[in-house]
């Protein structure tokens, strides 16, 4: 259920890379439990705020501010905006050879857990729980991360993980790339059974296409334009952008 308190709120954010301006006064509020869509076309500033938001040093703010759950979070590292509760699912997942999943998933949740981390048994039943959950096959647990992995099931691992660490707010950044309609038909399954499990996990989809919201039925959709939010509105402002494009009025 939606509550009127936001878990995310950025107010007026500035933000270059390289010396170029990528965000251009983006402001934009998430509720607990929302489903939000942010939308526009390439370079819009998309992925530069997911980016952002994560923490990732490439990018130099301005000026503005970014809150999670009422906390500034705009000087800490990636490591400790992920402790929060953030969680930036890649466009193109890397692959790391000679690192096996399994392996992946047990550091990166004992590094969130600290003195509370599971016994190597008992991560391992809650890991099998979650590949159930997500449709991966168990098989990839003891393979190299995201190594010889199809584009779908290289989203599936994304959602395992984001099934493993439980995050306030999980962004997912291009969900869709490279995948057929039922590969996308999957994923967005996984990611809708994860958010029964978790209601008050907070999702901020960010797509081109009008396609991937048939699956996840949003909440909220925002377009963007310029390194900024021009419009708001209801899903059916989704489907005024497949008609019309991405035109501001």
């Amino acid at each position: 259920m939606v509550t009127a308190k936001a878990i995310l709120e950025i107010k007026k954010l500035h933000v270059s890379v390289e010396g170029k301006t990528v965000l251009s006064g983006a402001s934009l509020t998430v509720a607990p439990g929302e489903i939000a869509v942010v939308m526009g076309p390439n370079g819009a500033g998309k992925s530069s705020l997911a980016h952002v938001i994560m923490g990732n040093p490439e990018y130099r703010v301005l000026s503005g501010t970014i809150e999670l759950d009422g906390e500034d979070v705009l000087q800490l590292p990636i490591h400790e905006r992920s402790r929060r509760g953030i969680f930036l699912a890649f466009q193109n997942p890397h692959e790391v050879d000679g690192l096996p999943l399994m392996d992946f998933l047990f550091q990166i949740h004992s590094t969130h857990r600290g003195d509370a981390r599971l016994s190597p048994r008992k991560f391992r039943e809650l890991v099998f729980e979650k590949c159930e959950l997500v449709g991966l096959d168990v098989s990839f647990l003891e393979r190299s991360l995201n190594v010889g992995a199809s584009g779908g099931e290289k989203k599936k691992i994304e959602m395992l993980q984001l099934a493993i660490l439980e995050p306030k707010l999980a962004i997912l950044d291009e969900l869709d790339s490279g995948l057929d309609v039922d590969a996308l038909r999957e994923v967005c399954a996984a990611l809708k059974r994860l958010k029964e499990k978790n209601s008050n996990m907070s999702l901020m989809v960010i797509t081109h296409y009008h396609r991937m919201l048939k699956f996840l039925e949003p909440d909220r959709v925002h377009v963007m334009c310029d390194g900024k939010i021009m419009r708001s509105g209801s899903c059916q402002l989704s489907e005024e952008i497949e008609n019309r494009g991405f035109k501001v009025q």
